[in-house]
């Protein structure tokens, strides 16, 4: 199992670089060509949830991104260190609270997300948040002599 690890700044110029290291990475993996565009704007998807967050919340740790090739997939996790509450603390929209344009936001990144991937698991809590987005991957041919 390879891993490659990114870390970068919480700044939107950093987005662009995480998609095409995921793109060429996810390639070199075995991610089926028809798939690549899927992969780039899922990354940026995450990516920019996680700088926006990261910016929102006053946080100067680094985003992280870990592109993982194991024997027949290839995943992506997108980290952020975000706190967010436990889900059952607060109940959006209760007591005529208006709904939070981020949260709305949010929700809709993750719809994106979830558009765009099959497998997709999302978690969240107090200490950050992740996105791991899995893609099936194609064993390389095998040159016959």
């Amino acid at each position: 199992m390879a891993t490659v690890e990114l870390r970068f700044s919480a700044l939107p110029e950093h987005v662009r670089t995480a998609r095409l290291v995921a793109a060429a990475v996810a390639r070199r993996s075995g991610v089926d060509e028809a798939v690549l565009d899927e992969v780039r704007l899922a990354v940026g998807e995450a990516c920019t949830r996680a700088v926006g967050l990261h910016q929102s919340g006053g946080i100067t740790a680094p985003v992280k991104v870990l592109l993982i090739e194991e024997e027949k997939q290839f995943s992506i996790e997108v980290g952020d260190e975000a706190p967010r509450s436990v889900p059952g603390d607060r109940v959006p929209g209760a007591l005529g609270e208006e709904p939070d344009p981020e949260t709305e936001e949010d929700e809709m990144g993750l719809a994106v997300i979830s558009g765009l991937v099959d497998d997709v698991e999302v978690t969240a809590g107090e200490h950050g948040g992740q996105i791991r987005m899995t893609w099936p991957t194609t064993p390389p041919a095998v040159a016959l002599p």
